[in-house]
């Protein structure tokens, strides 16, 4: 073995000669023999280098260079970047922990203790917060995610319930900085012909620099222009503009992480989403869809002068600056204003109703003060005498009219024209009381449109139709086309009421294999249920159409609004009507096709008869104190329904 190791340790270069073995056996024998250790001479050792001072620790530098940076980053951020940055962190910090809370937590024994309702209340109010903390664009997400709240947990239902109050406005000075920026450097004075001195310039109009109404996007000021002209000057808040492109890609990020990490297919849908809320912050896109819309109505006899769109002066709008026609009206939702008693007079109308022009009374108390705070004065002079001396009157018109007219605009855009305003809360309808004593329907921000392929506008039409005739070969062709697995809860959600005519076995079933359980566990099946339910309607999501998202945004705010005003007419059978005489009226369609659909037509009128006896029915009962009216009946109905599929409606969900 001492042999073999040296000899193969050993590797002689090419270049030598080899030499014989017998002098290389001489040469490993002599070294193979044993020596004993010696210890190095310390003399001879080298000397010890010098140590130098002892180095910093690196993790507080770098702690300190992190702490500088994340600094810097935050006061460039805030100061030139609108937050935007910092509000996607905090979207980003929120969405994971919720996530993880879930994660854990989402189950009938949650891991970190309580029960799934603390789960939901803590994690909506979470929300809730960033949505406010952020603002914006965020409120106009979370205002989206109200109206469509009925499917979430009744906590969260509770907590978007406030996602309508109005948003602080911002300072004069920003608005001054978006005019001069969208108008070449002229200033508001420039642009709009008006004065702020004291007492006013002659020749000049005048403009509140306090904003009558502020929203997430944008503030409305009142101006009157030199020729007379009332308008609203709306003005889009200044860090939109930085903060949208943000806004929007944290929403992608965590929607998609959503669906995935929770098994939801919804991310197909958020570009679309996403598409449109970036168009309502294009106030000439809304200038367009509101110019669009004066024609369509214009053009439409059965509603002619009973809506009203606001005229738009292009010459004073811009990209973020949109002036349109002052409104003078009462609210949708004020019931009193709308019934009350009239004291304007007889034959006479409210303010600026039927296109008379608003009365003005040039006074010193309608001009800026001195010394005045800008922030706080109010130039427009009231209108409210047709209210009496006590103030306690109003337009003296029947709800029933009202809501008809209102159904009736909503149901020809989505069957007859295919241009949908997706956002018909009470904010954006006015009422006005024409000479004539009937009412007149104004309806205002244009911003938020679908536009629908006459091909899916005719599918939806047929749908209807089948929904109310309980054609259900019919429904299930159609929905099975838009890739829902589901037609029976596709049907109820359409209608807003359980759709009869389908399997309603099943809602019964799933109640009964619920008892004998914990509350904890009939909660956490009742909410897994909610999500097979979602998978179920959206099943095949590249065939659902986007469309659906915002025409449903648009049926549950119309049923809210009858529902809240008692009900006064029969919404299904106004929406049914008008789908079933958008396929016999269709030009685009054959003459032998279009025959066969009046004939159908036809037989679709006395189908509507039954629908109009639960009405009345509702109606009796709603008069002797026993019901709400048909709506508040079927959503009742709904609502039981709803909770054997997992989805607890709550009393208010429309409301708001």
């Amino acid at each position: 073995m001492l042999l073999r190791l040296p000899l193969l340790s050993i590797a002689p270069s090419a270049s030598r000669t080899r030499s014989p073995p017998q002098v290389l056996f001489r040469r490993l024998q002599h070294t193979s023999q044993f020596s004993p250790l010696t210890p190095p001479d310390p003399s001879k050792l080298p000397k010890p280098k010098a140590r130098g001072p002892k180095k910093a620790r690196k993790w507080p530098r770098r702690l300190l260079y992190i702490s500088l940076l994340t600094g810097t980053v935050y006061l460039l951020d805030t100061t030139l970047n609108a937050s935007a940055i910092t509000r996607s962190a905090r979207t980003f910090y929120t969405g994971i922990l919720i996530g993880v809370d879930y994660k854990l937590n989402f189950r009938a024994h949650p891991l970190t203790g309580g029960t799934i309702k603390d789960l939901h209340d803590r994690n909506a109010q979470r929300i809730f917060d960033l949505l406010r903390n952020n603002g914006g664009l965020y409120l106009k997400i979370g205002q989206a995610i109200a109206m469509q709240s009925a499917v979430l947990p009744p906590e969260f239902q509770k907590m978007f319930a406030r996602m309508f109050d109005d948003a602080p406005q911002n300072e004069w000075k920003d608005v001054e900085r978006v005019v001069r920026e969208d108008f070449n450097g002229k200033t508001v004075e420039e642009v709009f012909g008006v004065s702020f001195a004291p007492g006013g310039e002659p020749g000049k109009g005048v403009m509140e620099r306090r904003a009558r109404a502020s929203a997430s996007v944008a503030q409305v000021h009142w101006a009157r222009l030199a020729d007379g002209r009332e308008v609203a000057i709306k003005v889009q808040k200044r860090e939109i503009a930085r903060q949208v492109g943000w806004d929007l890609w944290a929403f992608k990020v965590v929607a998609r992480v959503y669906s995935w990490w929770f098994d939801i297919p919804m991310y197909s849908l958020v570009p679309f989403i996403s598409e449109r809320l970036l168009l309502e912050t294009d106030f000439v896109n809304e200038a367009n869809n509101s110019v669009e819309m004066a024609k369509l109505v214009a053009g439409e006899p059965r509603l002619r002068g009973r809506v009203y769109i606001p005229k738009v002066y292009r010459d004073l709008s811009s990209t973020r600056i949109m002036t349109a026609e002052w409104i003078e009206g009462v609210r949708l939702w004020d019931k009193e204003g709308i019934t009350g008693s009239w004291y304007g007079g007889y034959a006479k109308g409210s303010p600026g109703a039927g296109g008379s022009k608003l009365p003005f009374l040039p006074s010193p108390e309608h001009r800026p003060k001195p010394n005045q705070d800008p922030n706080q004065e109010q130039l427009k002079p009231d209108r409210t005498a047709w209210k009496g001396a006590a103030r306690k009157g109003g337009l003296g018109l029947s709800l029933a009219p009202v809501m008809q007219t209102m159904i009736d605009l909503f149901s020809a855009q989505m069957f007859l024209w295919g241009l949908v305003h997706c956002d018909p809360h009470p904010g954006n309808i006015f009422i006005r009381r024409l000479p004539s004593g009937k009412s007149e329907l104004v309806l205002i921000d244009h911003g938020l449109y679908i536009r629908m392929s006459p091909s899916f506008r005719h599918q939806y039409a047929e749908f209807w139709q089948a929904l109310i005739s309980f054609d259900n070969a019919k429904i299930k062709e159609v929905v099975n086309s838009w890739g829902v697995n589901n037609p029976d809860i596709f049907a109820s959600a359409t209608l807003m009421r359980p759709y009869e005519g389908g399997d309603m076995s099943t809602g019964q079933r799933l109640t009964a294999d619920l008892e004998g359980k914990s509350e904890s566990e009939r909660a956490y099946e009742m909410q897994q249920r909610m999500r097979k339910g979602i998978r179920q309607i959206l099943g095949d999501e590249t065939k659902w159409p986007r469309e659906l998202i915002f025409i449903g945004r648009n049926l549950r705010i119309v049923q809210g609004n009858n529902q809240y005003l008692g009900s006064p007419v029969n919404r299904i059978k106004i929406t049914g009507l008008w789908a079933s005489r958008a396929l016999a009226e269709n030009p685009d369609l054959a003459f032998a096709q279009r025959v066969r659909n009046w004939g159908r037509h036809l037989v679709f009128r006395t189908v509507l008869l039954g629908t109009d006896a639960v009405w009345w029915w509702a109606r009796l009962r709603q008069a002797l104190g026993l019901g709400g009216g048909m709506d508040q009946e079927l959503e009742d109905r709904m609502r039981k329904m709803a909770k054997g599929m997992g989805i607890e409606l709550q009393h208010g969900v429309f409301e708001g």
